[in-house]
C-alpha cells in the first residue's frame, strides 16, 4: 500500500487545491494531508480560517483519507508518524525540494518527493489562488 502525503495551508479551499489533492491521491493508495497551523505560516499572510476549520474542510473531500493539523514546533513530526512513501508538493509551494529531501534523509525518513502539476483556469474569470479570491472579495464587497 502506497501512502501519499500532501500538505498546505488550504485557506479558502478552491479548485486549485482540489486539483492538487486529487493528483496527490493518484500517486498513492491512501492520501494523508497535513494542514499547516497558523503559527507555521510565515511565507505569506496568515490564514483567515482557524486550523481546525481548514482541516475539517480538507477532510471532507472524498480523495482525502485522513487530514490532520501540523505540529506546532517541528513540521517533520507528523511525517515521521505517517511514514509516507511519497510527499507531493503543490506546483507553486515555496518549499525547496532538495532541502526537504536532505532533511528527510537526516531523520532517516525514506520517501520520494514529487511536485504536482499546475491547474490551468477553465475560463478567464476562474480564480485559483486564495490571495486573488480575497482581493476579489475586497473589490466587490468592501
Amino acid at each position: 500500500m502506497v501512502r501519499a502525503l500532501a500538505q498546505g495551508t488550504f485557506d479558502l479551499l478552491h479548485p486549485g487545491h482540489v486539483h492538487y489533492l486529487e493528483e496527490a491521491a493518484d500517486m498513492g493508495d491512501e492520501l494523508y494531508v497535513i494542514v499547516a497551523r497558523r503559527s507555521n505560516v510565515t511565507h505569506k499572510r496568515p490564514p483567515l480560517l482557524d486550523g481546525r476549520q481548514r482541516r475539517d474542510v480538507v477532510a471532507a473531500l472524498e480523495v482525502v483519507d485522513r487530514a490532520l493539523l501540523g505540529h506546532e514546533e517541528d513540521i517533520f513530526v507528523p511525517i515521521e508518524r505517517i511514514e509516507p512513501d511519497v510527499i507531493v508538493l503543490g506546483h507553486d509551494q515555496h518549499h525547496d525540494d532538495e532541502g526537504i529531501e536532505r532533511a528527510l534523509a537526516e531523520r532517516g525518513i525514506t520517501c520520494e518527493v514529487r511536485r504536482a502539476s499546475p491547474r490551468e483556469p477553465d475560463y478567464d474569470d476562474e480564480l485559483l489562488s486564495t490571495g486573488r479570491i480575497i482581493e476579489r472579495v475586497c473589490e466587490r464587497r468592501c
